[in-house]
Order: structure tokens, then sequence, then C-alpha cells
């Protein structure tokens, strides 16, 4: 019988086992990833087996800071009403080649006017190609604010809005903004298999796809014709997906791989004391949270909402949790966030005065399913047991709880679905920088049924959070967030849990090794000391 544990642990052993002449570099994931299209999927589990290993985006982030710098494309110009960029592509660039494809030609303009047409033109071959959602380029409204985009040149490419948007170049940086190559998509189109763009990827990043095991490995060999200088730093790259956080901790420790995420908070002590690992420590742009479906009954009521919203003791879980390693969450971004509302006062810990709300409201005997995620997530490292601790709040309330749970590509999935029942266990780290990161992305107008899975439309927030990314000037656009938060507060489509700190331990052979300033992993820059 076919064993996936002794398959995953043996391609590791096989790996490393040949690095005497070619550097392996093992990472112990924390799961598998939805698929390979990173435009198609929110969970950072994804990006980092695709966007961030295979694909490169027009523009990027600084290591240090969020301060967006050049990437495919050498340079950009903004015009003075703000409606038009260009962007002119570096020259020369190369995308992989597999078994099946082979590039004849460098990036040009018709491969970044694909990656996003694909998203927005319904027309488009390759739209519903892989069945999935294009659910960042949908939630965050693209499709409204790009007007048209076009080739001026094989390396200039203009994109046109119908309004301005504050951050666009940051958006621009995201994951779902990874570029593909018009020319393999085509291929695939031909031989009647578009759906393999989404499960064997060609792009322009640091490391080539070789191949996926699914709940087991996945292997790329580094790009050698990539066009950033010294990258990357290893010949193989392995992917060594371990969901238990503790087999990860005892790979590591056995040297089995180098690095991991989302230690248990419980261990974090043990690694820092030992001299074999490092720890990386960065406090985490992200919100842990659980979202009502603010269209099912009684969960449509604010004052039911505010009421389970006081039920909660957030510093049990904290502590039991996040063994401490966190902060509580009053506002939907976190605190070093600019824009964050610190003025606001957090819902109170009041079982009594909840039990009395919802007397009032008219709620007797409410039973309810929360969801707890699958997998460990740096906003949540345990959320069965935070579901746990829920269920006993909630019990002392009156309210019944079931905790139900899935597979994490059909957990997403689900979550977004408008007529999902119960309360739902998520959270997101920010993916540029911005505000409207995450409260466009994560509660407005447009993003319900995608990122929005509170499936909360609420015009006064939307409006704010709608004029704040059409206003270039960064004070004027704090104001309308900091607004935006106490509509939020007062409506509560979430119970605002957690803003943890995110820990990535390290073997101490790993050289160059750093967290990005958004806390993503930087695959081409980690090496091995000889």
């Amino acid at each position: 019988m076919f064993n996936r544990k002794l398959y995953a642990a043996g391609a590791v052993f096989a790996a490393l086992a040949g690095s005497a002449s070619a550097q392996t570099l093992v990472y112990c994931s924390e799961g598998s990833p939805e698929g390979f299209d990173p435009a198609l999927y929110t969970a950072g589990t994804t990006f980092d087996a695709s966007s961030r290993t295979i694909y490169d985006k027009l523009v990027d982030f600084a290591n240090d800071s969020t301060e967006v710098l050049p990437a495919l494309a050498e340079s950009w110009e903004v015009s003075e009403d703000g409606l038009e960029y260009t962007f002119t592509l570096r020259e020369g660039v190369q995308f992989h080649s597999n078994d099946s494809f082979t590039p004849s030609r460098p990036l040009t303009a018709e491969d970044v006017i694909f990656s996003f047409e694909r998203q927005m033109d319904e027309e488009n071959a390759f739209h519903n190609a892989s069945g999935g959602t294009w659910t960042y380029f949908d939630g965050m409204a693209m499709g409204d604010i790009i007007d048209s985009i076009e080739a001026v040149d094989d390396r200039t490419v203009k994109f046109t809005l119908t309004q301005p948007s504050a951050p666009f170049i940051a958006n621009m940086a995201m994951d779902f903004a990874s570029i593909l190559s018009k020319e393999y998509a085509d291929s695939l189109e031909a031989a009647g298999t578009p759906e393999m763009l989404n499960q064997a990827p060609i792009g322009t990043g640091p490391f080539v796809f070789e191949g996926y095991q699914p709940d087991a490995v996945i292997r790329y060999s580094a790009n050698e014709d990539y066009w950033v200088e010294d990258q990357p730093a290893v010949d193989n790259l392995v992917f060594a997906i371990t969901p238990d956080a503790s087999v990860r901790y005892q790979r590591l420790m056995a040297g089995e791989c180098h690095f991991m995420q989302f230690p248990n908070p419980a261990d974090v002590a043990a690694m820092q004391d030992d001299d074999t690992i490092e720890v990386a420590e960065q406090q985490g742009l992200n919100i842990g949270y659980l979202a009502y479906n603010t269209t099912q009954e009684p969960f449509d009521n604010p004052d039911v909402r505010r009421a389970l919203n006081m039920a909660i003791d957030k510093q049990a879980i904290i502590d039991v949790v996040f063994q401490g390693s966190a902060q509580a969450a009053k506002n939907p971004i976190p605190p070093q966030m600019w824009s964050y509302n610190d003025s606001i006062e957090d819902d109170p810990y009041d079982p009594e005065t909840a039990r009395q709300m919802l007397a009032d409201a008219g709620v007797e005997d409410l039973s309810m399913r929360v969801w707890a995620m699958p997998v460990q997530r740096p906003y949540n490292p345990n959320a069965r047991r935070m579901a746990e601790l829920l269920q006993e709040d909630f019990g002392e309330i009156g309210v019944d709880v079931e905790i139900v749970s899935y597979e994490w590509g059909e957990y997403l999935s689900r979550a977004r679905e408008t007529d999902r029942d119960g309360a739902v266990l998520l959270g997101w780290s920010g993916d540029n920088g911005d505000p409207d990161n995450f409260l466009a992305t994560l509660l407005g107008c447009e993003a319900v049924g995608s990122g929005n899975s509170a499936q909360w439309c609420n015009e006064e927030f939307n409006d704010l959070v709608t004029e704040a990314a059409q206003v270039t000037d960064q004070d004027e656009r704090a104001a309308l967030y900091e607004e935006a938060q106490v509509v939020f507060k007062d409506q509560a489509p979430w119970a605002t849990i957690a803003h943890s700190t995110v820990f990535t331990p390290y073997r101490s052979e790993v050289t160059d090794f750093e967290l990005d300033s958004l806390g993503f992993l930087v695959f081409g820059q980690y090496g091995l000391s000889q």
C-alpha cells in the first residue's frame, strides 16, 4: 500500500543525499498548495509554492520595507492625472521550459496583458480554465479600476485606469499580479489542456517547477537564466509537506529540513535554546478573526454579533493558543499599520451583559457552527483549540456550538460561499502594507463572495474605503480609514481575536536568512554553508 508519509520522508532524504555535489535546500512546509496559479488563490501556503518561487511580478517590495522597487519592469511612469501607468520591461527576461514547452522568445508586453486580461475578461479562454475564482482581482475591484491594458511596443505596456487608485502600484507587487507566459498558455490551449497552466507552471522566477506529489513533496531546480544577480543561492529547493508542527520540529532538529514556519508556540523557547537552530522573530502584520455570516439570521443583527463578541475571553485565547505571543485585536488592521485607529475601545469581556443582549434581541436556544482551520497559520497556530475555547465561551451565554472543519482548499472555498452557515475562523497577513489590502479586500462590498467571508456589505463603510483608495494624500486617506474602522466596530461583522508574533525557525547552516518586510519567505536568497 502506498504510504504518503514514507514517500515524503524518502523524497527529502534522497534530496539531501545528493547535496554533496549540488546544494539542496529543504523547507518543511505546513500544507499543500491549492494549485500553482497564484491569481486564483489567497493562501500564503499556495503563494510560497508558486508566486514566491516560480513567478515574478512587474514590481516587488524591498526586503526591509514596503517600498516598491522595479522587478520585471525596470521602470514605470504615472501620468499627472493618475490614470495611466506605463511600465518598461527588462530586456531579455527568459521564461522557464518543461518537457512539453520551450519558449521561443523572452518576456514581452503580451505576457503582461495576458496575465491580467484572463482575470478581467470573461471571454478569455483561460478565465474559467481551472475552475477557480479570481479572489484578489475581483475582491479589490480591479476589473472596475482597470479600463484597458495595451502594448505600446514589445517592452512597454500601459495600464489605463477608470479612476485614480492610490494603492495601484503596491497592488501590482502582490502575488495575484504574477506574470505568466502567453506563449505557454497558447500552446496549452492548442493542445486542449488549458488547466495545465495551474498544474505545470511556467514562470520567470528563481526556481523552475520540477514536480509535485500531492500532500508529500514539491521539487524545484534553480533557474540558471534568472535575471536577478546571485539568485538563487542553491541548486535545488524541496518542499517537504508536513502539516503537523511537532513533526516539522522533529525534522528540523534531525536535519531533514533546513527551515520551517508556524512552530507550536510552546516549542519556541526550546528552539531558541538549541545551538543548532536560529529563530527569526517578527511582529506579524496580521489579524486573526471569527467572521459571522451577516446575511444569515440571527447573525444579520449587529446586536447579536456584538453580544457574541462580548462573550469571548480573548486573553484566555492568547494565553492558551498563542502562549502569550500575540496581542488582543480590536480593529481589522494591525496596530503597526498607518491609519490604525487606536481611539477605538475594544469589546469588554462581559458574559452577563452578552447573555442579556441576546435576550433583548429575542434570541433563545441559539445553536451555531464554528469553523476551525485544518492548518496552522501565522495568525492562528491552533484553530481547533481556539474553536474549543470559543465553544466554552459561547456556552457560558447559552449558545450551543458545533465545531466543523474541512480540507484546507475546500475550507477556503466553502468559507467564500454567500450561504455558508455559522462563523468561520480565518485571518490575514498583509500583502502590501496598505490598509486597503485589509479593509477593501476583506470587508468591501466587491469582496462579498470572495475575500469577504462575513458577506458584509455596509454602504457607509464601503463608501469610506472606496473614497480612501482614490485619494493620493496619505493623511486624508488615513482619516477616512480611521472613520471606516469606527463603522466596522459598531457593526461587528467579525470578532477580532489577535495579532500574532511570527516565528520562523531555521538551521544554523542556512545563510542569508531573513523574512522580508511583510513576513514573506525569500526563497531565492537563502543559501547553505559548505
